[in-house]
């Protein structure tokens, strides 16, 4: 499979522009996939310019790209400094995440990730962590289920959806992917099933792969590492990603926790390149339906470093 089929780069002219790359820089890309966003920060960069690139899912590190300039980690990008420091590099000129779910996990099948493929109820990006979306199906009691489903999903009727989950699986283990549809299918709206089916998937793989909180871990070490004029480039597919995302480029923190300078300024270590987030066009989304959800942000590291 070529890297282009296993995953296409979202907005990646719109990315290389957001990132204003210096030829001689060092970059991080924290979500390698197929690597089509890394090889193009690669053909902007001379050979003085380094890349170092961050991806947890086996499948990903195959995709390696031969070139002394690039190094990739076979790590969650929580970890992102303390790898960094290994080679010694404490400060960087940009950096990018795209995240969320890649092509190639969705259309490979084996791990649950498609609504439209019966596998395992796996959803695990990393396949050398424990716990499964199977697990967490069978195991959580209503009162954890209802909360995933309403936090990271904000489905209506979550309460519902726990409760079904529960009394069926006193029936039978629910195990692959065609066993949880068929226990929810009685509860999503007519006509929208598989927009609920894939509300509910996300969901699990938000809890199974802690999303969030690596998430949350990473983007507060982004502003540390980025160099004074060194950019953030991030690509959010949720709501709740890009409020962290927008938080932190605005208060410098993700809680969006807001101080002020003695004249009333808002203190943060980012001046925002964008205001408003940027969209794929509509001749991007006909060509990868996987862009028509992204959102594009971009942060720029002021003079002051940390917020505070």
């Amino acid at each position: 499979m070529s890297n282009e089929t296993y995953h296409i780069p979202v907005m990646l002219s719109e990315t290389l522009q957001g990132l204003n790359i210096n030829p001689n820089g060092v970059y991080v890309d924290l979500t390698f996939g197929g690597g089509g966003h890394s090889k193009a920060i690669l053909e902007n960069l001379s050979s003085e310019g380094e890349l170092y690139a961050f991806d947890k899912d086996e499948d990903a590190i195959k995709n390696t790209i031969n070139d002394e300039r690039f190094c990739l980690i076979h790590d969650d990008y929580s970890n992102l400094s303390k790898h960094l420091r290994l080679y010694r590099k404490t400060q960087v000129d940009g950096i990018l995440a795209d995240l969320g779910i890649s092509s190639h996990q969705i259309d490979e099948g084996v791990r649950g990730f498609s609504i439209n493929k019966t596998a395992p109820l796996d959803l695990r990006m990393d396949r050398r962590s424990s716990i499964t979306a199977s697990d967490i199906i069978n195991t959580y009691d209503k009162e954890q289920l209802k909360a995933i489903f309403k936090e990271y999903a904000q489905i209506a009727n979550a309460g519902h959806l726990a409760d079904r989950i529960s009394k069926q699986r006193e029936i039978n283990q629910i195990v692959s992917t065609t066993d949880l549809i068929e226990v929810i299918r009685p509860l999503a709206p007519k006509g929208k099933e598989n927009k609920y089916f894939a509300k509910v998937f996300q969901a699990l793989r938000i809890e199974v792969n802690d999303e969030l909180g690596n998430l949350t871990k990473c983007l507060e070490q982004c502003t540390s590492l980025l160099k004074e004029g060194g950019r953030l480039v991030v690509i959010s597919y949720h709501s709740l990603e890009d409020k962290l995302v927008k938080n932190l480029l605005k208060s410098g923190n993700t809680l969006g926790k807001i101080e002020k300078d003695f004249y009333g300024n808002v203190i943060s270590p980012y001046k925002i390149i964008i205001k408003k987030p940027l969209q794929a066009s509509e001749e991007e989304i006909m060509k990868n339906s996987r862009s028509r959800s992204a959102k594009l942000r971009v942060g720029e590291k002021i003079k002051g470093g940390q917020n505070g």
